[in-house]
């Protein structure tokens, strides 16, 4: 393949038009939106967009969202943070995309394959150059002058190609295992609601049942077969009303020397979905809450609880003592309590209701207390039900952490041949050595 590579500046390729603002009232309802952190966190717009917003035919057609398609976030707290990037794949029927946003959108001649592009915009040398141009009042902003002074650097389309399909590949793989893990941990999830919220086997048995789909046989036949009113309500007979505290150690005393080094994990580093975090960091201990493998961290202060900031710590070497954020709640496993009951149980809708509506402060900064979340009213299901549970649910939680670590293998071996492909020092293979001619 043709190794020549031309420079263009960026409004000879692309058409830049800025996204839509609307008010509070136009979200939850109406058509898909590229919000701010789509395109942040993304290289690629994702398959399905989660939000909603009311718009006007001439809005969508305006703002709306095609294949080939870059996206620029066009504010940000820092300049580093400036002009991320998010690039589409497939049109969006009826998109439309956030107003701190710019739209870069191919001209007619333009000869650039959008897989290239989202790695092109997201390679150290182009956020580099976007860096060396962006202005620092109390916010990075970026307009379309700015912009126009940017360059593109665009080899043979079958080089675009053949980049785009090397580096997809390994995103591809990556959001694969992600998809794994948000599977496994919604079977875990819905096993713990169904056995220790819904009380399912129970009522199935009550019914008449004599097997329960997913729970071992020898569990199912020791199970009561009616209920009895509680102060938390209806349970099955026989099992204890207890407090949270009764089985979870919340908040425990752990030792660990001011000035030594440990695993630091902060709160932007917590994910929303998933029970395991991507990325910590080793720093001096200095104040903080302090854990240990096996143990969950709940965000306890506004917007972290409300948007399921928890994660189940699994990074450290045995023994090893980490520390974060002074905002965590560590709940620790206590008994035959699991880590994978105290994870399914902060992650559970009920108990998050609960924590929320506990929460006190000003608005902005509240926060939920240790001491209400050690007083939540919940059932003890017994040792037997407890052990049952985590041998069904740690080969499942074992499992994504192996992934986890896997896509961070994945993630550095695409971070390091990304600049390499892109800059030319490393060469492409042909579209027939990865398999395909030049008119796929």
């Amino acid at each position: 393949m043709s190794s020549e590579r031309n420079v263009y500046q960026l409004d000879e390729v692309y058409d830049f038009r800025s996204g839509l603002s609307k008010p509070r009232s136009a979200f939850g309802s109406g058509h898909p939106f590229l919000t701010f952190k789509d395109v942040f966190y993304n290289f690629f717009v994702p398959k399905k967009l989660g939000d909603l917003v009311e718009t006007s035919e001439k809005e969508r057609s305006v703002g709306d969202i095609r294949r080939g398609d870059v996206f620029l976030t066009r504010t940000s707290e820092t300049q580093h943070e400036l002009g991320m990037s998010c690039v589409a794949l497939s049109d969006v029927p009826n998109g439309t995309f956030n107003g701190f946003c710019k739209r870069l959108r191919p001209k007619a001649q333009a000869q650039i394959i959008p897989e290239y592009a989202g790695y092109y915009f997201r390679s150290p040398d182009f956020r580099e150059s976007m860096s060396a141009i962006s202005t620092l009042s109390t916010r990075a902003s970026l307009n379309e002058a700015m912009l126009a002074q940017l360059e593109i650097t665009l080899p043979d389309t079958d080089v675009q190609k053949s980049i785009g399909i090397i580096l997809k590949c390994l995103d591809d793989k990556i959001e694969l295992l992600r998809e794994m893990n948000r599977t496994l941990e919604e079977i875990a999830r819905a096993v713990f609601r169904a056995w220790f919220v819904d009380f399912d086997p129970v009522r199935a048995k009550a019914a008449g049942a004599t097997s329960f789909r997913g729970m071992p046989q020898d569990l199912f036949d020791t199970l009561p077969n009616s209920y009895e009113l509680s102060e938390i309500g209806e349970i099955p007979t026989g099992w204890v009303p207890c407090v949270l505290s009764d089985l979870i150690a919340v908040n425990p005393t752990r030792p660990l020397k001011k000035g030594v080094e440990s695993a630091y994990l902060g709160m932007t580093d917590v994910p929303t979905s998933g029970p395991t975090p991507d990325s910590w960091a080793q720093r001096e201990f200095s104040s903080g809450m302090r854990f240990k493998n096996g143990d969950t961290l709940l965000a306890r202060i506004t917007p972290c609880l409300e948007n399921g900031k928890t994660a189940l710590v699994d990074f450290l070497d045995n023994g090893e003592i980490g520390w974060g954020s002074t905002e965590f709640i560590v709940l620790a496993p206590k008994g035959s309590t699991s880590r994978e009951f105290i994870y399914c149980l902060a992650r559970n809708e009920r108990f998050r209701e609960f924590a929320i509506k506990n929460m006190t402060g000003t608005s902005g900064r509240q926060r939920v207390s240790h001491e209400s979340i050690s007083g939540y009213k919940m059932v003890d299901p017994g040792a037997a039900a407890l052990e049952v549970f985590e041998q069904l649910s740690e080969p499942m939680f074992d499992r994504i952490t192996a992934n986890r670590d896997e896509i961070s293998t994945l993630a550095a071996l695409r971070d390091t041949l990304l600049p390499k492909l892109i800059s030319g020092e490393l060469e492409a293979p042909s579209l027939e050595a990865l398999g395909l001619d030049g008119g796929e």
